[in-house]
């Protein structure tokens, strides 16, 4: 398992590209890579097919490039997260790490509990976020960016869910049970609750909304760390892993 760029993506189908040298992908070929012209480098198009790239010139300013996409890619995984929206930073590490697992969307919901401060972070404004999905997909070597949005208020995002699958809620205080004791079905609905935990209206509506409560264990998990656990065990029992 490598890390950075494993595959450099591409927003468009384009078969050729230039790149400025100041270009995180340009800096990436000649600095770590270290390809020559002539050398060749794994490429995709974002929500596209992979292929193969070549390093055609190498001037003061920029680069040239030969793109030629030929391996398509099959559908996300059928998992969706729903995170009570968390600081930048963890919520950084969600967006990143979420992605390379292929989670299928990422929904951050504006908790009861929350601080409302975090939706007009820069992470969100500026289309940080973004940037982030499309690093945690060069790490997978995978093209597929998932659905993502912010600020909505649970019970609208909890209207939208397909009707069929599983709905599992984390909650460390009121689960009677620990996700590997939860039956599993695709499509997967995950909800995690706010850093300051879930209101009383909150699991209510969970659970009218016939969401399971389980847990990860005895230990208090950080957000970033029980959504990485969470979508590896619930990959694994579903034959994703």
């Amino acid at each position: 398992m490598l890390g950075g760029v494993n595959l450099m993506l591409f927003e468009s189908a384009d078969t050729a590209a230039t790149l400025p040298r100041t270009d995180r992908r340009a800096r990436h070929l000649l600095g770590v890579l270290r390809r020559q012209v002539g050398g060749e480098f794994d490429a995709g198009v974002v929500n596209g097919p992979r292929g193969k790239g070549t390093l055609i010139a190498v001037r003061s300013d920029e680069i040239d490039l030969e793109l030629a996409w030929s391996t398509p890619t099959p559908p996300l995984d059928p998992v969706t997260l729903l995170v009570g929206l968390p600081r930048p930073q963890t919520a950084r590490d969600i967006l990143r790490e979420a992605t390379a697992l292929g989670v299928g969307a990422l929904h951050f919901f504006s908790p009861e509990k929350g601080e409302a401060s975090y939706a007009r972070s820069s992470l969100w404004t500026s289309g940080e976020w973004r940037r982030l999905l499309v690093s945690g997909a060069e790490q997978a070597f995978d093209t597929r960016l998932p659905e993502v949005t912010h600020g909505r208020g649970l019970a609208e995002i909890v209207a939208q869910l397909p009707a069929h699958g599983s709905r599992i809620a984390f909650d460390n205080y009121e689960s009677p049970r620990p996700l590997s004791a939860t039956t599993v079905t695709a499509p997967v609905i995950l909800a995690f609750g706010p850093e300051r935990g879930w209101s009383a209206g909150e699991r209510g509506l969970l659970r009218a909304k016939a969401f399971d409560f389980a847990h990860l264990g005895t230990r208090v998990l950080r957000s970033e760390t029980a959504v990485i656990a969470a979508v590896s065990l619930v990959k694994t029992r579903l034959g994703l892993l």
